[in-house]
């Protein structure tokens, strides 16, 4: 099990912005350091911690963070119009487009992704594969 997600950020309120403005709506909370931002999914009292965690923190050697060439992080939506609205809210808060939301001939027949670049260049997917959903095919 993955237990939690870090990308580096050299502009931390940046990337703050970036992520807020569709972390929230997937439920993840932010806690702020000065090690940077911590996003978590609710604790239910009595439960274990819902992972992944996902961190942006500056980079541990102080030199200038840099996306991986073929990393990805993807979070899932509840919808296709979650994917949506929170593609566009991620673009409005400085991200960029690296394909948008849509079904992709690659991938199974419910599955629906919108692509992102936050603002230091690490590529997000934004997915739904809620099989109560009109599919690719129809």
């Amino acid at each position: 099990m993955i237990a939690y997600v870090t990308v580096g950020a050299d502009d931390i309120a940046r990337a703050k912005r970036f992520y807020s403005a569709f972390l929230p709506a997937l439920d993840y909370g932010l806690r702020e350091g000065p090690e940077g931002l911590s996003y978590a999914l609710p604790v239910v009292p009595g439960q274990s911690p819902v992972l992944p965690d996902f961190y942006v923190k500056p980079t541990f050697d102080g030199r200038a963070a840099s996306a991986g060439n073929g990393s990805m992080v993807a979070f899932e939506a509840q919808s296709q119009s979650q994917v949506r609205d929170l593609h566009a809210a991620a673009l409005a808060a400085g991200g960029s487009d690296e394909g948008p939301p849509s079904f992709r001939a690659s991938y199974g027949p419910h599955f629906y992704v919108g692509y992102l670049r936050d603002p230091q260049g690490n590529k997000i997917a934004l997915f739904c594969s809620n099989p109560n959903e009109p599919g690719r095919d129809g």
